[in-house]
């Protein structure tokens, strides 16, 4: 049994064929650029996310010549559009879950957060889907239907109207216990008239495509996130993994429990399978991947393979807050803006390219501690994946930081291979998670070099750094 899985991505879709024991027989990509807009906009054109969706589905299928049982979809989570239901045809841009617009709308409704957390577990900030769906209805257009990426792309793929519990938990307008749209919520954000899609399990048949070629079956639908922290294993409590991509994303495993974060972090759905809905605590670093391209394009280096021969030997005082598009958790503030600090005239590009990379490691191992807090007990390791992974000056510097053994995940399509997981729990109801997904041992494991003192005394002095780099309102 083969699985064509397919992660549409910030900037990529990537699809593979893989078959039930995890081996890829085909990997095609086709890369988006998203349009970086004055006033934190960040857009994509949503044809060429499905030209995306199309092109690398279809190259990835022609390449590995095999009957296919299904096609599974991962999403970005918190992309939002509106659309023509009835023909399909998108209404507006993309707008991206770095976009920051929606700032007015959490700014207008912040006697609600407290209500808002209790109900959701997640932060009233503009990265989550409802305020964006509310600022494209008042700034856009009040036409058709405003949901996320996934329920557009499936809906062109199978003519479907659905999306997984997962991404619904990325909204603000899903309640978290009950795992259904809750008319509260709609109300705070003046959506209560709107059509929502129907929330299915990630293991549900939503119906079928020839997208592909002959007639599958659509399936396996699920946030990217998730779907690594599923490929990767993070099935008990306490297992968490990062994500090295555009931006960071780190996850712990819950369980069955929801228990909401009092560190400033989020709970949300990890994925809705065999009838059992299991949570994650989660925080971000808006950029992480996206920084890198940002000194590229200014000519500190060529490109990402060039970070660990650039990289200095030591930031040499040097710190970075890598906040080109806010901070996230436990800041939640879309106004903060990046930094470097700590120059002199005998600072080399080096030096910069160094403390880029320790800034992201840094604000992950402030995450780290945060989750530890939050579950009771300290993280024991840390499982990562993405592009990122590849630069060995980062993943030493996040060990360091974060005092954690690094396990780097063997595979660059953890996503994909996420997705691919849920949809033959679709096709084998004898299946359970833990045989979807599989062992795995890692690439390469990074122990902490760094004694803890050294580790305390740098990030004490970049959170310093991180609160300088807080809007006024926000510092204040």
């Amino acid at each position: 049994m083969h699985i064509l899985a397919i992660d549409q991505g910030t900037s990529a879709t990537k699809a593979i064929v893989v078959d039930t024991g995890g081996t890829v027989l085909a990997i095609a990509e086709a890369s988006l650029r998203p349009r970086y807009l004055e006033g934190g906009g960040v857009e994509q054109d949503p044809r060429a996310l499905l030209d995306s969706v199309l092109t690398a589905g279809r190259r990835a299928a022609a390449e590995a010549g095999v009957p296919l049982a299904a096609v599974a979809l991962a999403n970005q989570g918190e992309t939002v559009l509106a659309w023509d239901r009835r023909t399909g045809e998108p209404l507006t841009p993309a707008v991206v879950w770095q976009d920051r617009r929606a700032e007015r709308v959490c700014a207008a409704r912040a006697s609600h957060a407290e209500r808002l957390a209790a109900l959701t577990g997640l932060v009233l900030d503009p990265y989550f889907s409802a305020p964006k769906m509310r600022w494209i209805r008042d700034e856009l257009t009040t036409e058709g239907v405003v949901t996320t990426t996934d329920t557009w792309l499936v809906h062109r793929l199978c003519g479907a109207f659905v999306t997984d519990a997962a991404t619904a938990g990325r909204s603000l307008l899903l309640g978290l216990e009950d795992t259904g749209w809750n008319g509260e919520l709609l109300d705070v954000f003046g959506l209560g008239a709107e059509e929502l899609p129907q929330i299915v399990a990630s293991d549900a048949v939503v119906g079928t495509t020839t997208a592909f070629g002959p007639e599958l079956p659509v399936t396996g639908l699920i946030v990217d996130q998730q779907a690594a922290l599923l490929a990767e294993a993070c099935l008990e409590a306490g297992t968490a993994k990062c994500t090295y991509g555009t931006g960071a994303f780190l996850l712990a495993q819950l369980g069955t429990s929801p228990a909401r974060s009092a560190s400033g972090l989020a709970t949300s759905i990890a994925w809705r399978l065999r009838g059992e809905t299991r949570y994650c605590v989660d925080g971000q670093v808006y950029t992480a991947a996206s920084a890198v391209r940002w000194i590229a394009e200014l000519g500190l280096i060529s490109g990402p393979d060039q970070l660990d021969a650039v990289a200095a030997p030591s930031g040499d005082g040097v710190l970075c807050v890598p906040a080109l598009a806010g901070l996230a958790a436990p800041w939640w503030d879309a106004a903060a803006t990046a930094s470097f600090t700590g120059m002199t005239l005998g600072t080399g590009r080096g030096h910069l390219v160094r403390a880029l990379l320790e800034g992201v490691a840094a604000q992950v191992a402030v995450l780290t501690a945060l989750v530890g807090a939050d579950l009771g007990a300290p993280l024991s390791r840390l499982r990562a994946d993405g592009g990122l992974t590849r630069s060995r000056v980062l993943m030493q510097a996040q060990a360091d930081l974060a005092q954690l053994p690094v396990d780097v995940y063997p595979s660059p399509h953890a996503t994909p291979l996420g997705a691919a997981a849920c949809a033959l729990m679709a096709l084998d109801p004898a299946l359970d998670a833990a045989a979807a997904v599989g062992g795995w041992r890692p690439s390469a494991t990074y122990e902490p070099v760094w004694p803890e003192d050294r580790a305390a005394a740098y990030l004490e002095r970049w959170q310093a750094a991180a609160r300088a780099a807080l809007s006024p309102q926000e510092a204040s």
